[in-house]
């Protein structure tokens, strides 16, 4: 009578994140122990277009102007440039979708303790390529935007 009762206390004392699955965790290793940056070229395995093309026009428009400000200007897995780790790693839930090789992670977190904009809501969709997940958009429902239909018109060269 006392196992069910403490694995009952256990699946609730632990996180969303724990009983997640495969996908979530590709999601998941954006967010905890740290945020990673998606864009970040080291992590351009972990992604299918159409978002590398984005990455990929990022990349260029940073190369072409150093000093400036390239597509990308905010992390797309938080919806913001500020957040405080600790209460995002605290308040990260992930749960997923799967249907044969593509997969829904949505991610829901607070970017601080306290704020009225503070909450967020992440669409991840994922491709299973070779046997591993790959992120192939990322969505907000917060701010209501998709990154694949971001525009990067400074990486482009004009017509």
């Amino acid at each position: 009578m006392r196992l069910p009762v403490l694995l009952a206390v256990l699946s609730t004392a632990l996180p969303a994140t724990a009983f997640a699955g495969p996908a979530s965790d590709a999601v998941k290793f954006f967010y905890v122990p740290e945020v990673r940056f998606e864009a970040d070229a080291q992590y351009r395995d972990r992604f299918t277009e159409p978002v590398t093309k984005l990455f990929d026009l990022n990349d260029q428009a940073t190369k072409k102007n150093p000093d400036q400000l390239a597509c990308i200007d905010f992390d797309p897995g938080l919806d913001a440039q500020d957040f405080d780790q600790k209460t995002l790693s605290k308040t990260l839930k992930l749960s997923e979708t799967v249907d044969g090789d593509t997969a829904q992670v949505v991610a829901s977190f607070s970017l601080f303790a306290e704020g009225d904009d503070s909450q967020r809501e992440m669409h991840w969709s994922l491709r299973k390529v070779d046997g591993k997940w790959k992120v192939s958009d990322i969505a907000s429902k917060t701010n209501d935007w998709t990154l694949s239909k971001l525009e990067c018109m400074a990486g482009q060269d004009p017509e």
